[in-house]
């Protein structure tokens, strides 16, 4: 078994380097171009999702959704950015089938999916004022006043 996993592991980048090859005998120093913007993409693609991670998991939260399916999604996109940086056809291939797998989303009880019951989180929601101001206590009389003021400024004694 450790056989068989070693000798795979040892193909993959001797398919890779076979590939890159007889591609680049055939199409010339275009696949070097290919190569350097997949890896930029890649490079661009990892960038941006660490960046939106913890977007994404604070609208999971504040939908009362699952974080882990988050998290799920921001790893694929992870692995297959990092796929893309490393040189080679085979695992653009594996990071291509990566991003193009769709994603389920789960029906909610309203028959609406989580991406169709989204609302850009504010203030002013009702929810969040209902939490906020839930248990602030109220003042025993209810009633506004209406007063007017005047300031008195005190003299100090001249010397």
């Amino acid at each position: 078994m450790r056989l068989i996993l070693f000798l795979m592991l040892l193909a993959f980048p001797i398919a890779e380097i076979w590939i890159l090859i007889n591609l680049s005998h055939r199409y010339g120093w275009w696949v070097l171009l290919y190569l350097v913007v997949i890896g930029w993409l890649g490079l661009q693609l990892v960038r941006e999702e660490k960046q939106l991670f913890s977007g994404k998991m604070m609208q999971s939260l504040m939908q009362g959704g699952n974080p882990a399916r988050a998290m799920f999604a921001s790893a694929r996109n992870l692995i297959a950015g990092v796929l893309l940086m490393i040189p080679g056809v085979l695992t653009d291939v594996i990071a291509a089938i990566l991003l193009l797998i769709p994603m389920k989303q789960p029906k909610l009880a309203s028959g609406r999916s989580d991406s169709q019951t989204y609302q850009e989180p504010t203030y002013q929601q009702e929810q969040y004022q209902e939490k906020t101001f839930k248990h602030q206590r109220k003042a025993s009389n209810d009633e506004i006043i209406d007063a007017e003021f005047t300031e008195i400024k005190e003299e100090t004694d001249k010397k």
